[in-house]
């Protein structure tokens, strides 16, 4: 039984699929769920400029949360949305974790074999390092 769920969002269809499956199983088992967005930062040495770049982010990020929660409406089950900064397979993972969350939702865009070899995908990447359950929604 599954009783908190994390479910990463960033806005493409594998995502939605994602959400939407991690929505029917949350419905299921009464549990809550956990949809997050991370925001990845590229390694700018400025501190006022990576604030500015953290900031537009945080909006970008905050809209499409946003518009999810506009499309879904009223699901039946609790769900929270948060954004995060960072890696989203680390981002994830650490949130899963400060939840104790029973399952984590990713959703798979479908990359080549050859291009998860050499960019690795944020689904594999959860899959290798999670110590909890993982679907991963194709």
């Amino acid at each position: 039984m599954y009783r908190q769920i994390v479910v990463g969002y960033d806005g493409s269809p594998a995502s939605r699929q994602a959400v939407d499956t991690a929505i029917a199983i949350a419905l299921q088992n009464g549990a809550t769920l956990h949809v997050l967005t991370v925001a990845r930062l590229l390694q700018i040495p400025d501190e006022v400029e990576t604030e500015a770049i953290v900031e537009n982010s945080r909006e970008f990020h905050q809209r499409l949360l946003d518009e999810l929660a506009l499309s879904i409406g009223d699901a039946g089950a609790p769900i929270e949305y948060e954004i995060a900064i960072g890696h989203p397979a680390e981002q994830l993972i650490y949130r899963a974790d400060q939840l104790d969350a029973d399952l984590i939702v990713v959703g798979d865009r479908g990359r080549s074999k050859i291009k998860r070899m050499l960019l690795g995908s944020v689904s594999d990447r959860v899959v290798r390092h999670a110590d909890r359950a993982v679907m991963v929604v194709r």
